[in-house]
């Protein structure tokens, strides 16, 4: 062995021998696995997907494939029901914590157990026949009697009954919190909603605050999530599609829209991609949003994520589609452009002078956030010309004891504001906001008394991290912080020229992109004169038409005179002109 091979050896892992890790089991271990296995094992069930007319079958299938034996939730409860003078084993499939028990009793279980209606079909056979022989008429046929029809007529008050003959729909419904009702001879089963787990009621938005707007927020239940859109969407052409995500979750999902605004080829579009995810999870919107956007490229958010009913509702009107996901308070808007990240819900709801100064103010941010550090990091390397002497002067004197060049002093600071940021965010939040104001002050200050950072660029830093905040949606101000260091490291090698090229490319990315077939820029490239495609809000009478770049049905959702009570002459002129 030469000494290269003795030096590898050392620094080479020698991975145990296989048959060291042998699973000792003793005889109690190995019964009670041939235990919980023995249903799959020792019952010869035939892989089906329709329902047998035998119960016992049916119960063994059903049985086999929740695995009774060792799933403690899993709830079988076997009884007899009278119909007709006859006696029918059934019995009823739940998942114990996701029903409602005074409902299962009272009724489902009540009325089928303990009410005899045997002679109800009878009794009306004989009606029947006594009526036509007191007039003479020739009886051909009786209605035969249906057990089927007979427990939904009768023994089930419940109003949400459906009728299946397949396992998998009537699986996909008790793995949501419904029931399933099996009787003796039939080759159907009843699926009652039955569903009363807890669930979150509905609270004030934690992320998306305003000033002048509504107070409530989605919550974790689809059902009441769609409830909240339909509250403020009162018509019959809003349309609620659902749309099971995941082989193996399963997870209902909602997809809504206005059926005489929205275009109808972006709706296909958008159920086209939710009915062709192929993944065997989905449990929450971020996830979707990922699976369902037209490009990853440099990770721009290209789908509105919101957790207010309010703006959704707007949005719906306008001609949007709305995605909803059952166990997440968020839904997704689609389409969505650039000018949409930096929109806030209470834009609407002030005066178009108010509205247009905070855009105006949000548009700065988001070119502070992403353009400032690396404009700083330009001018001090190779653009000192740009300031005024005096201030020149100042910024020198301040750097003259820093040890280090500017782009290692700024990526310190940068990075001790982010990781400020996330402690913030993981802490509880009566401690995050200590840690937030505390950790920037002290950091900032000692750094600043040590010589490690100028007290300019702890401004410069700090004018960033605010700008951040001041954007609306969180996906997209992260994306713009994250872009920073990029446009940091071009103005540090190239000045003004690198952020100029860099600033190019990635306005030219932007405009080449789509969101579900709409201009990434609409409003801005290709160039529209149609006011309601602009990102500055005319005043409110003045809003007639929806956005052309979604095409929508209907462009106009408003008269051109909106306040007619101001003008009552036009009113009567109208009136005269229909008559």
């Amino acid at each position: 062995m030469n000494l290269k091979d003795i030096i590898f050896s050392l620094f080479k892992y020698k991975s145990p021998e296989k048959h060291n890790f042998v699973l000792l089991e003793d005889d109690e271990s190995d019964k009670s696995s041939n235990s919980s296995q023995s249903i799959k094992n020792d019952t010869n069930i035939p892989e089906t997907k329709n329902i047998f007319p035998a119960l016992s079958v049916n119960l063994e299938y059903v049985k086999t494939k929740y695995n009774s034996m060792i799933n403690s939730d899993i709830i079988i409860r076997e009884f007899t029901l009278n119909a007709r003078g006859k006696q029918y084993s059934a019995f009823i499939l739940y998942i114990d914590g996701m029903i409602n028990t005074d409902i299962m009793n009272k009724f489902i279980l009540e009325p089928l157990m303990l009410k005899n209606r045997s002679n109800m079909f009878d009794g009306e056979q004989n009606r029947i026949i006594s009526e036509a022989v007191t007039n003479n008429i020739t009886v051909r046929k009786v209605k035969k009697f249906d057990l089927s029809e007979y427990i939904l007529g009768c023994l089930m008050p419940q109003n949400s009954v459906e009728q299946y003959s397949e396992f998998e729909k009537i699986f996909n419904d008790i793995n949501s919190g419904n029931c399933a009702l099996f009787i003796d001879t039939l080759t159907i089963a009843f699926d009652i909603d039955v569903k009363g787990f807890k669930q979150r009621s509905v609270e004030r938005p934690q992320n998306e605050i305003v000033i002048n707007g509504a107070h409530e927020a989605f919550v974790e239940n689809i059902r009441t999530n769609t409830s909240l859109l339909r509250r403020n969407v009162h018509n019959e052409n809003l349309i609620i599609e659902n749309i099971s995500i995941g082989k193996i979750t399963k997870t209902p999902s909602a997809l809504c829209y206005v059926q005489n605004i929205a275009n109808s080829g972006l709706v296909d579009e958008v159920r086209y991609r939710l009915n062709n995810i192929e993944v065997d999870s989905l449990l929450s919107t971020g996830q979707l949003e990922q699976l369902i956007i037209d490009s990853n490229i440099m990770d721009i958010p290209q789908v509105l994520s919101t957790e207010r009913p309010d703006k959704a509702s707007g949005y719906l009107l306008d001609g949007r589609i709305i995605v909803l996901v059952n166990g997440t308070p968020y839904a997704l808007i689609a389409p969505a452009i650039f000018t949409d990240f930096l929109a806030s819900p209470d834009d609407k709801n002030m005066k178009s002078s108010f509205a247009n100064f905070v855009k105006s103010i949000r548009i700065l941010a988001a070119f502070f956030t992403l353009l400032l550090p690396g404009i700083y990091v330009a001018v001090s390397n190779f653009h000192s010309e740009v300031l005024p002497t005096d201030l020149l002067f100042s910024i020198l004197a301040s750097r003259e004891n820093v040890p280090f060049p500017v782009i290692f002093e700024i990526l310190i600071l940068e990075i001790s504001f982010e990781l400020i940021r996330e402690a913030g965010l993981r802490v509880p939040s009566p401690i995050g906001t200590t840690i937030s104001i505390v950790g920037a002050l002290v950091l900032g200050q000692a750094a600043v008394s040590a010589g490690i950072v100028s007290p300019v660029l702890v401004i410069v830093v700090a004018m960033t991290g605010i700008s951040s905040f001041a954007i609306p949606d969180f996906s997209f101000s992260f994306h713009l912080r994250l872009y920073r260091f990029i446009f940091m490291f071009l103005g540090y090698c190239c000045g003004f020229l690198g952020i100029s090229l860099g600033l190019f490319a990635y306005i030219s990315i932007l405009c080449d992109m789509k969101s579900f077939g709409v201009p990434y820029m609409a409003n801005i490239s290709p160039w529209s004169k149609i006011k309601g495609d602009s990102y500055f809000l005319p005043p409110i009478w003045k809003r007639e038409y929806r956005a052309q770049y979604l095409d929508t049905k209907k462009d106009k959702k408003q008269e051109k005179i909106a306040m007619k009570w101001k003008f009552p002459f036009l009113s009567e002129k109208e009136e005269e002109i229909k008559r």
